[in-house]
């Protein structure tokens, strides 16, 4: 059979949505308090932060990337990828800035990182390898976060920079570098298709801007744009949810609440749970998917705190219960983790 109508419509908005960026770049953020000056000027505890911009030897440009050293003595290291579909974002957005200056604020030093967008011909493994790049140079300059070794560095992203990190930690645990002491991840897609949506969340979803409302064939419009053949939807390193887990170090999620994307969160951590991978799932209230880059609103705010708590933690299998949604989705793993075959 082909495509429904509304199939068509969602997977040519995908592609529009792509080609606008190609043929001119990112709109403008129309905001005018999210910008750095506004940022200390409302939070102005960040102001303790220092920042470097780098550029960490990878692609032929270097890969983009800016430190945020804890002030005083660092109790952990983080590299944190930002998310924008594979195709956007940056790291002056709240998502990757905000969240820095903030985790570096309460004592936790930060390698913020961006990477090549799917635009232009440019496709996976890029981006990957962009990301892999960072954290090999985090690895190898773990006193720039003021820690003496990389016992305490961490690695995590939001929505696409949490699909490229997820992956990424299967590439280090298979020989490509060292694993991060946990992975946290924010409203994360780490499968190339969409899993079922449950009733519960479809009845969360209602009246989120259609702009957020991600549906599966948008979903799968933009994985295939990232991955750039159907021929890679069933290799692990592109997508984390399609492959082994064992071997995975401790994993923090926090799922927004009302975002189709948290299907996919939530059968990924009934995955790590079925592999034995200690695991801790947390669903923000109130939120939308990029609940993150909005550093004003009560769900931003609430998930940069739990993101310090985490990053600040001793991570044994005891403190990682899943605490939220991973436990009923468990018990669907069998049924459910069938659809990506």
């Amino acid at each position: 059979m082909g495509e429904s109508s509304t199939e068509n419509q969602n997977t040519l908005y995908a592609r529009q949505l792509i080609r606008e960026l190609e043929l001119n770049g990112p709109p403008p953020d129309l905001r005018s308090d999210t910008d750095n000056e506004s940022l200390l000027t409302i939070y102005p505890g960040l102001a303790a932060v220092s920042t470097l911009d780098v550029a960490v030897p990878g692609s032929e440009a270097g890969v983009p990337g800016r430190l945020y050293r804890a002030p005083g003595v660092a109790s952990a290291g983080f590299v944190w990828v930002h998310g924008g579909a594979f195709i956007a974002g940056d790291l002056n957005m709240p998502e990757a800035h905000w969240v820095s200056l903030h985790l570096a604020s309460q004592g936790i030093s930060v390698l913020s990182l961006d990477y090549r967008k799917a635009l232009h011909g440019v496709r996976y493994p890029e981006p990957s390898n962009d990301v892999l790049a960072g954290w090999l140079w985090a690895l190898e300059n773990v006193s720039e976060f003021g820690l003496e070794n990389a016992e305490d560095l961490h690695l995590g992203g939001a929505s696409a920079g949490a699909a490229l990190t997820a992956a990424l930690t299967g590439r280090l645990r298979d020989g490509a570098g060292k694993i991060p002491a946990s992975l946290l991840l924010a409203y994360p897609l780490v499968h190339a298709n969409l899993p079922p949506i449950s009733e519960e969340l479809m009845e969360k979803i209602e009246g989120v801007p259609a702009d957020l409302a991600f549906t599966p064939e948008f979903v799968r419009e933009v994985n295939l744009n990232f991955a750039g053949s159907e021929d890679n939807f069933g290799d692990p390193h592109a997508f984390a949810g399609v492959g082994s887990l064992d071997g995975f170090p401790p994993v923090y999620m926090i799922n927004s609440e009302a975002d189709t994307l948290r299907a996919s969160g939530e059968l990924f951590a009934a995955q790590l749970e079925a592999a034995g991978v200690p695991v801790r799932v947390e669903i923000e209230p109130g939120s939308a998917h990029g609940h993150l880059d909005h550093p004003h609103s009560a769900p931003g705010r609430n998930s940069v705190d739990r993101m310090v708590r985490w990053l600040r933690e001793e991570h044994s299998p005891a403190s990682c219960r899943p605490t939220v949604g991973a436990g009923k989705q468990a018990a669907m793993f069998m049924t459910q983790a069938a659809f990506e075959k």
